[in-house]
């Protein structure tokens, strides 16, 4: 789970993939409002790089990018919302949103809360930190991300479980420097974001199979919806 949660089973059904191509269309369209063109536009040229990781389409790609810099004639707006609260068993989670109908989201988060617990803004951010979060994995043999993340600047790095990726933590104003830097030290930079990382995160070695279940239960359903961007759970591991 780490800074930011992720599901278990990386599902690549249709449904899953449409998910996760909306997401990324929200945050172009974001991104393209200073400008279509990802050369001059670092957080434009971060999400695109993303997008092509997981193959969006083409034309899914280009169609948001007009669409958030005003190329298309259409009107765009996403209210940023974060909501803080724990997931069932005390644990503490910020969920990300990209809105526009910042009512109807308020109401989905009560309802899609009622197992855990939605805190006042402030509530939980304090056990957080906000940082710059690159995943990358190794594209040289032998690289060292330790070795990596000091070249690179990166303030720490956490390895990756199984998956041999490694999550370089950095400033929130380093991410596109950092990002720039990660394959002259042998890396790949697979996705490069702002998150949230948990100061005091849980062990779930400490919560039983039963509990843990519950907690992986109630996150899938959170970042399930529709208007939610990321999740990030204070969960260790």
């Amino acid at each position: 789970m780490g800074a930011q949660w992720k599901a278990k089973h990386k599902d690549l059904a249709a449904n899953a993939r449409g998910r996760v191509f909306g997401k990324l269309a929200k945050d172009i369209m974001i991104a393209a409002r200073s400008g279509a063109d990802p050369a001059s536009n670092a957080r434009l040229r971060l999400v695109v790089e993303q997008a092509r990781k997981v193959s969006m389409p083409k034309e899914t790609l280009d169609r948001a990018i007009k669409k958030g810099a005003g190329l298309t004639g259409e009107a765009v707006h996403f209210d940023h919302v974060i909501y803080e609260g724990f997931a069932p068993h005390l644990v503490p989670l910020m969920v990300e949103c990209l809105t526009d109908n910042v009512n109807r989201t308020a109401s989905e988060m009560r309802v899609l809360f009622r197992k855990g617990q939605l805190g006042s803004s402030g509530s939980v951010a304090w056990d957080f930190d906000h940082v710059g979060m690159i995943e990358a994995e190794p594209s040289a043999q032998g690289a060292d991300p330790e070795v990596a993340a000091i070249e690179a600047g990166a303030q720490d790095m956490e390895p990756g479980a199984e998956d041999g990726t490694t999550m370089f933590l950095t400033d929130p104003a380093d991410l596109d420097l950092v990002s720039r830097a990660l394959p002259a030290q042998g890396f790949s930079v697979l996705s490069a974001k702002l998150g949230y990382k948990a100061k005091n995160p849980i062990d779930p070695a400490t919560l039983s199979a039963e509990h843990l279940e519950e907690v992986e239960a109630f996150l899938a359903a959170i970042d399930a919806n529709d208007d939610v961007q990321n999740v990030f759970a204070g969960l260790a591991g």
